[in-house]
């Protein structure tokens, strides 16, 4: 198993094992929900038979004294009670800061309704309504936001994974480029030592004139791939020099039906870049323009000098 497959093996086991702690989590946190769910239904009720145990017994004061213990005891579920007209006359453990609004406690008691069945207190005509408490309510959004930061967390594991995985790529094509341009450099001298050999044995001047240029074009290929990965110095050049460079090489390497045109300003036109990569991206851009008219039409490089920018346009 390469190192790809298990990084590929270790994503589909980490969100398999997100997933059943979600999982896992909302099924168990479901069930003490109900625990206290039906807990809390309890005290409610008890909370209602001591409110009816008070209103109409005639207990001593230590009975008294438990029954309104049980009532203050409540101090998380809130509750409303009306008569037997609807009318509210109490309510407990609602926002302070918000119970001087009369439609906040409509509200509050719309919501009861609809989540629970009222408790009739015995011995009077009064209803009793509430809803969950505030403990309850925070462990019933508990999974969804341990659900939430389960699936953060998986995505910043998968991208952090993407993202290794791309720098290890990344090196792998760098060093195949520095690699690619030393490899270059042995056949590279072999050729200029012929090429010195020629120039004293032929009489084939253009012959080895054209071998020179492509053996300097070889250089400025291993230059370019030893320069991947690393910051280009910049230096200023002239702009015009080099774009007519660069044409002037592809048109003797490319069919007779194309035509290259050069518009430069008189006057030089000087940028800080790199030479070689800035060549590179002419003479690649020219490439596909040349394959675009499919080996027949024209070709025209344009360098317009503005007083901020330097714009270099190629057209076919």
């Amino acid at each position: 198993m390469n190192i790809y497959q298990r990084k590929m093996r270790s994503k589909y086991m980490l969100f398999i094992v997100a997933v059943l702690i979600g999982v896992g989590s909302l099924w168990y946190t479901n069930i003490l929900v109900e625990k206290l769910a039906k807990e809390e239904r309890k005290k409610v009720e008890m909370w209602a038979k001591a409110t009816s145990l008070i209103i109409s017994s005639d207990m001593p004061n230590d009975g008294m004294n438990f029954l309104v213990g049980i009532i203050e005891q409540n101090e998380t579920i809130p509750v409303i009670i009306l008569d037997d007209s609807g009318k509210i006359i109490y309510y407990r453990n609602l926002d302070t800061t918000k119970v001087k609004n009369p439609k906040y406690v409509e509200k509050r008691l719309q919501k009861m309704r609809s989540a629970n069945d009222s408790i009739v207190i015995e011995n009077s005509k009064q209803y009793l309504y509430y809803d969950r408490s505030i403990i309850l309510s925070q462990l019933i959004k508990y999974p969804y936001i341990q659900l939430t930061v389960i699936i953060l967390f998986i995505l910043a594991a998968y991208f952090a994974f993407s993202s290794s995985r791309k720098a290890e790529q990344n090196q792998v094509w760098l060093g195949l480029s520095k690699e690619t341009a030393h490899q270059l450099g042995t056949p590279i001298s072999s050729l200029m030592a012929w090429k010195e050999i020629l120039k004293v044995n032929s009489k084939e001047d253009q012959l080895v004139e054209e071998l020179e240029k492509d053996i300097l074009r070889l250089e400025k290929i291993t230059e370019r791939f030893s320069k991947i990965g690393s910051k280009p110095r910049l230096k200023p050049e002239d702009l015009n020099s080099l774009v007519e460079s660069v044409v002037k090489y592809l048109k003797t390497r490319s069919s007779d039906k194309i035509e290259f045109q050069v518009l430069t300003p008189d006057e030089p036109v000087i940028a800080p870049l790199n030479a070689s990569l800035f060549e590179w991206v002419i003479e690649n851009v020219c490439k596909n323009a040349m394959d675009a008219i499919q080996g027949k039409g024209a070709i025209t490089v344009s360098v317009i000098d503005n007083p901020k920018y330097v714009y270099v346009d190629i057209s076919d």
